[in-house]
């Protein structure tokens, strides 16, 4: 784990623990924004000083003491110290969604309840509603919440995982003995969240060796099982991942049936069956002979199998074999594929990095066009306003010819509970481009909720929807909402949906995704970067986009600039260009009608 994350997690911790025992809340925050500043931050910790350190937003002298003294022992004094006054159970409540320090701080003091399962009596016993504040509405959600949560906490986030997996599988790669090593299961697959994590090892010699390595690495806090082929560890993050070791010769039949899906693998085998032949994990063989046909490469026995080659991501039976069979399988969008990112916030609202860092990033990237889009005045706490939406517009303008890549003027609006966006269509349409996402009021009914998104897409200067179902893996369930009424209206309208990429969201998911893209809706792959290392994240939106089947055609931000502009203008003066050419100040009150899809659409499924 990278020492910033470290920094960042203990801070964090200080925050919720002076905040269930009822501390300074301007202390709360303090922490809580250091500890997203450092978590963020670009360069890693461990190599500044406390100058250095106190250069990081957010972080003033006495978190730069606390920062340089956990470097140097490995501790924070004034943490043990609220450990040591708190129960240890009581931190993991504030895992509860919805159930914030305030209220943990409330059932410690009154109830003495220090640890999930003594709250868990508590709902069942309905003393909580005797509380001021409480109810039977509010336990009723609390235990919903739980539940939710206890359901969330058997997966791993595909972040998550894929970081230990890459961690694991680089020092594996480094023995003698292995020839290749790699992920496989449902991570390879690239599901939004992981059970435990599976990896594969070739290596013809001494694969006895290469099991002890592996239960020995420094991740591993427990063995769980220790054989010549198959063992299995917990981490110390508390994970538990499975290692396989297998001959270099079947590495092809061992990748694919250890990628599954379990469907995919039945129905493979059901046509290997059918062609006369027996598919397992050592190969794909003939009846009379023990030498397989075909295993070395994944691609050498779909093809025996008279398939083409399935990316990991589509294997889930959901008709990729079929496709697979008449060679008709998607032209699958890729990280290349990408011309820009469309959602980019920075320090002028909840971001940690200047507008110029966030571009400079996005130019490294090769991207060749970016969009900064600080949230709207709606959400309160990021204090925007018109004069510092325009000031940011004119600095826009002054760092684009510093950079080789075209930087549009954007804002996330915020679609209010009746669906009305942050300011007039004036001020919105002097902007390049405008994000409608669903910021609050997340327990509305379904209908509501459906004229809510439908309203805001209607608008004629919304370009895209972000986070459409406005999720948070493992911690808020999506809103709810007739979907196929908003992708109508999306498709009807030229408004594209987003592919939130951010781990914690990756929302749209595949399911809805599939559904979208029934209607012929366009989408906008993005990071919904608040940090320079968040662009990173690019490469789980195009993983979640996979599963859903999408082609790169059916993604805007993979559109040459002109094709963009033109996406983009619907509803605004034909005068408005990308900027760094032409790039505007004051506000226009001409407001267009949309002008629908630009482009060609390839027919959906």
């Amino acid at each position: 784990m990278r020492s910033n994350e470290v920094a960042a997690q203990a801070l964090d911790e200080m925050a919720d623990l002076i905040a269930i025992s009822g501390g300074d809340p301007y202390r709360v925050r303090a922490y809580e924004k250091a500890a997203r500043s450092v978590g963020g931050y670009q360069l890693d910790i461990d190599t500044l000083d406390r100058k250095g350190l106190m250069a990081i937003p957010a972080v003033g002298a006495h978190t730069a003491d606390r920062l340089l003294e956990l470097r140097r022992t490995g501790h924070i004094a004034m943490l043990d110290e609220l450990h040591a006054q708190l129960p240890a159970g009581l931190r993991a409540l504030l895992g509860i969604p919805g159930f914030g320090p305030r209220r943990a701080h409330q059932v410690y003091e009154e109830l003495g309840i220090s640890s999930l399962p003594e709250l868990m009596t508590a709902l069942d016993e309905q003393r909580l509603r005797t509380l001021a504040g409480w109810g039977e509405t509010s336990e009723h959600n609390l235990a919903q919440s739980i539940r939710r949560m206890q359901q969330a906490s058997e997966r791993i986030p595909l972040a998550v995982a894929r970081n230990i997996a890459e961690d694991l599988l680089a020092r594996l790669r480094q023995l003698p003995q292995v020839s290749r090593a790699d992920y496989a299961g449902s991570l390879r697959r690239m599901r939004d969240t992981v059970g435990d994590i599976d990896l594969l090892a070739a290596a013809d010699d001494d694969p006895d060796s290469v099991m002890a390595s592996f239960c020995a690495l420094p991740l591993v806090d427990r063995v769980l099982a220790h054989g010549p082929t198959k063992s299995s560890i917990l981490t110390a993050h508390g994970v538990q991942v499975d290692l396989r070791v297998v001959p270099t010769a079947a590495w092809g039949a061992a990748l694919l049936y250890f990628t599954g899906s379990k469907s995919h693998n039945v129905h493979i085998r059901e046509l290997a069956v059918r062609a006369g032949l027996k598919l397992s994990e050592y190969g794909l063989f003939t009846p009379e002979s023990d030498r397989p046909r075909a295993a070395a490469t994944e691609h050498q026995i779909y093809r025996a199998l008279g398939l083409d080659w399935i990316p990991p991501t589509l294997r889930e039976d959901r008709g990729e074999i079929e496709a697979a069979a008449a060679g008709r399988l998607p032209h699958l969008v890729e990280i290349a594929d990408l011309a820009g990112d469309l959602h980019i916030h920075t320090d002028l609202t909840d971001g940690l990095a200047s507008a110029a860092d966030m571009i400079a990033a996005a130019a490294r990237r090769g991207y060749r066009y970016c969009a900064i889009t600080d949230h709207a005045p709606l959400l309160a706490m990021q204090r925007m306003t018109r004069d510092k939406a325009l000031a940011q517009r004119r600095e826009l303008r002054e760092l684009a010819p510093h950079y080789d890549i075209e930087v549009l003027h954007g804002s996330e609006l915020n679609i209010a509970a009746d669906g009305s966006l942050d300011w007039d269509d004036e001020f919105l349409s002097g902007f390049d481009i405008l994000i409608a996402s669903v910021h609050s009021h997340f327990d509305q009914s379904a209908s509501a909720m459906t004229s809510r998104l439908i309203t805001a897409i209607e608008h004629p200067l919304v370009n895209i929807i972000g986070h459409p179902s406005t999720r948070i893996i493992g911690r808020r369930p999506p809103i709810e909402f007739d979907a196929d009424a908003v992708f109508a209206a999306a498709a009807r309208t030229g408004t594209a949906l987003e592919i939130n990429a951010f781990p914690d969201r990756l929302d749209l998911g595949e399911d809805l995704i599939a559904r979208a893209r029934g209607h012929g809706v366009v989408f906008a792959i993005d990071t919904d970067a608040h940090a320079v290392p968040h662009l990173d994240h690019m490469r789980y939106g195009i993983a979640t986009a996979q599963r859903g089947w999408v082609e790169p055609s059916e993604v805007i931000n993979t559109w040459p600039v002109s094709r963009l502009r033109r996406f983009l203008a619907k509803g605004r003066p034909s005068a408005v260009r990308v900027m760094p050419r032409g790039a505007r100040d004051g506000t226009r009150s001409a407001r267009g009608k949309p002008d629908g899809r630009t482009g060609e659409r390839r027919q959906p499924r």
